[in-house]
């Protein structure tokens, strides 16, 4: 109503609306962390935009794991200098990783961008925003020691209504000496249970049917009362601690009509209690992701992954143990410094071993100011990278593909999460165990829990009927 009277009482001026563009690059919880931005800049009268050229405030949240990574938001940027000559007012901002690894630097290197924030800063955007409305450049990268968004309900961003994901913990400290996300994340803090039951019950009531609990190490959980994980000794009298296990009980038995995920695991943190809690709970779903990175306990010990070989087998053993048929996925680095053939033959014959329903698959790039960078030699050729990493991706093709293969004729509840892409007839969803499913619609809608047989498949997809 303000807004009307202040348009009526000067009807030469135009009003001016906000929008937000905002692109996410990398994981899961970067996807999870736009929709924290747009909440925070709904209050300050901004709306979300699909249309980049309808924008007065483009934001990318970025990824820094990969290089590759960082060069697709450096060509993205140039894709919107287009946008800056139409829109001389326009503001581009740099969110996440790259921007807490590059800080000011980024704002030399790359002349349209105006302002860069790391991921404890969104907060403080209103601040930042209005400082480049007054032709300034803004910067603002620095850590928390505590969860920083606990209390925002975050905006469901190209939501489809059926699934969600919910943060629950922030930072890493296991240092793997290939990986940028401790210095880019900061140091393991752990979320409120209390405001993580909060929001999973708002998103019930609002007609969501799965969540997905988002972490860089979610099995390493632990609530005390806040604060970085590592301060835990400091605190001399501790009433309750929540660890993983028991939070996925608390979520799972307060929310039984709502399907639960998890990512990602580390191998060294899973314990059996979690393995236990999931096979109790029928909404919690059989399926997880362990990254490995590598078959060969020299090249884990390289990267300070602070499990071997052995311990991460022992670790599959346990999931089919109180998990049968667990839909089980992972990560993989090859060509990292001083692995041999026979350190790449062994993550062949441990993939072997495990055969996992699918994988995410990528040579090794060095990565700046890690301990791999300082101390290690990148000394594997990229044709010889490039070489191990097809064989990988070509024997995770063929498990994959046995896995699928293994489901036909048998039939699956599946929670139906749109319409397929290819047509317009069928609708896609997942299993328990993470597989996507194509079948065609009949009278089915999304967002319903739906028994498919399992008819045909490929490596990647099954497909089925609605029974």
């Amino acid at each position: 109503m303000l807004e009307d009277s202040l348009i009526k009482a000067n009807p030469k001026e135009e009003a001016t609306e906000n929008k937000l563009y905002i692109q996410s690059y990398g994981c899961q919880m970067n996807f999870a962390d736009s929709e924290i931005v747009a909440s925070i800049l709904k209050k300050e009268g901004y709306t979300t935009t699909t249309d980049s050229q309808q924008a007065n405030l483009i934001l990318i949240n970025t990824c820094s794991i990969r290089e590759k990574a960082e060069q697709t938001v450096r060509k993205r940027i140039k894709d919107f200098k287009k946008n800056k000559r139409k829109n001389k007012d326009l503001i581009i901002g740099i969110l996440g990783c790259m921007a807490e690894r590059l800080k000011s630097k980024f704002l030399e290197e790359e002349k349209l961008v105006d302002l860069v924030i790391g991921p404890d800063a969104y907060r403080d955007l209103p601040k930042l925003i209005k400082k480049t409305q007054d032709g300034r450049k803004a910067v603002n990268v620095i850590l928390s020691k505590e969860e920083t968004y606990a209390d925002i309900n975050p905006i469901r961003l190209n939501s489809n209504g059926v699934t969600a994901f919910v943060s629950i913990m922030r930072g890493c400290d296991n240092m793997c000496s290939f990986c940028v996300v401790p210095f880019t994340r900061g140091r393991e803090r752990s979320r409120d249970p209390k405001s993580i039951l909060k929001e999973i019950h708002q998103l019930n009531k609002s007609g969501f049917k799965e969540v997905t609990l988002l972490g860089q190490n979610v099995d390493s959980y632990l609530w005390f009362g806040g604060g970085a994980k590592k301060d835990l000794k400091k605190k001399s009298s501790i009433s309750a601690l929540t660890d993983f296990a028991t939070l996925l009980h608390k979520i799972a038995s307060n929310n039984q009509n709502i399907r639960i995920r998890f990512s990602t695991s580390n191998p060294q943190d899973m314990k059996d209690d979690v393995l236990k809690t999931i096979a109790k709970h029928e909404n919690i779903c059989n399926y997880i992701h362990l990254p490995v990175q590598s078959g060969s306990s020299k090249i884990l010990q390289l990267m300070n992954r602070g499990h071997t070989r052995e311990w991460y087998l022992d670790r599959i053993t346990s999931i089919n143990k109180y998990i049968p048929n667990c839909g089980l996925s992972s990560d993989f680095i090859t060509g990292f410094c001083n692995e041999t053939e026979d350190d790449h033959q062994m993550t062949l014959s441990l993939m072997e071993k495990v055969k996992y329903h699918f994988s995410y698959m990528f040579y090794y790039s060095e990565r700046p100011n890690t301990f791999a960078e300082r101390k290690l030699k990148d000394n594997v050729a990229e044709e010889v990278k490039k070489r191990r990493l097809q064989e990988i991706i070509k024997l995770q093709q063929t498990h994959s593909l046995l896995r699928n293969q293994q489901t036909v004729g048998n039939n699956y509840e599946v929670l139906i999460e749109g319409v397929s892409k290819k047509s317009e007839n069928k609708f896609f969803g997942r299993t328990t165990y993470n597989t996507v499913v194509v079948f065609n619609k009949k009278t089915a809608n999304v967002g319903d829990f739906v028994n498919v047989k399992i008819n045909d498949c490929t490596s990647a997809t099954l497909i089925g009927e609605i029974i």
